[in-house]
């Protein structure tokens, strides 16, 4: 990962006894990463169906909800067959550049690894997709629609593979929008015929404008990406997988299906 080698920064669980619980458990909120890193969940032999997704979490760009959004999500992925990688990139937003740069840099890199190491880690080079959660699905977006330059000096031979994913989930993804500017696509989004498919999912009473998810669809749409979305009535913000009780524990059987339907997955891999 491009990294910060001199990096003071000493990882924590920030988590307080009085933080909120999601569906009455806690989450981890790490904080203070210097050093990003991959972790690679392989799909269960016999079930690998070649399609790899890089898993990025939630947090603001302050914290990464490690489990709520990242292993959590890895287990559930792998009982589709899919490798999953979760990513844990720079937090908190460095000072003095855009947050999501540092952040932006881990994920392409990360990309690059993954197609780099496609067949070692027995993924099809061209099923990588990229996934996030609220400030992870920003992330997410910004890095599916900056594929064709690194935001970084290459490092080795992985960043002369292509950081573009091959499909796109975002849920309950932030920063999409600019509010002040009636909606406009956040500047660093640079969507156009290129960008891969994408799947949104977010709730009408999502505290993160549902707006944001709505103008990026029809910019979408406008361009010709192939993408399709999932509203839910009730839900709220950062749920991850866990059951709060609304339609929206529903979404990972629409992303399964939405999965298929682009054919990133399908029968497993002999």
């Amino acid at each position: 990962m491009p990294g910060e080698p001199n990096s003071t920064l000493v990882e924590r669980d920030n988590t307080k006894p009085t933080d909120n619980k999601i569906a009455g458990r806690p989450a981890i909120r790490l904080t203070d990463v210097g050093n990003p890193a991959i972790t690679v969940y392989p799909a269960p032999k016999g079930k690998n169906t070649g399609a790899a997704m890089i898993v990025c979490p939630g947090g603001g760009y302050s914290i990464l909800a490690m489990d709520l959004e990242g292993t959590e999500v890895c287990e559930w992925l792998n009982s589709l067959g899919i490798t999953a990688v979760l990513l844990k990139y720079r937090v908190p937003a460095r000072q003095g550049l855009p947050r999501y740069q540092a952040p932006a840099q881990d994920a392409q890199r990360a990309l690059g690894l993954v197609r780099y190491n496609a067949g070692k880690w027995n993924i099809d080079p061209q099923k990588i997709g990229i996934m996030g959660f609220s400030a992870g699905g920003h992330l997410s977006a910004t890095v599916s629609t900056n594929c064709a330059k690194r935001m970084y000096e290459p490092v080795d031979e992985a960043d002369k593979t292509s950081c573009r994913p091959d499909f796109v989930m975002l849920v309950y993804p932030a920063y999409l929008t600019l509010k002040d500017q009636g909606d406009q696509i956040a500047p660093e989004l640079h969507i156009d015929s290129t960008t891969a498919p994408t799947l949104l999912i977010q709730t009408e009473d999502d505290p993160v404008r549902v707006e944001g998810s709505l103008f990026y669809y029809l910019a979408l749409k406008k361009e010709k990406v192939p993408a399709e979305m999932h509203l839910y009535a009730k839900g709220g913000h950062g749920y991850g997988l866990r059951n709060k009780g609304t339609g929206v524990y529903n979404w990972p059987a629409a992303a399964e299906g939405w999965l298929r339907t682009i054919g990133a997955i399908g029968s497993a891999v002999k």
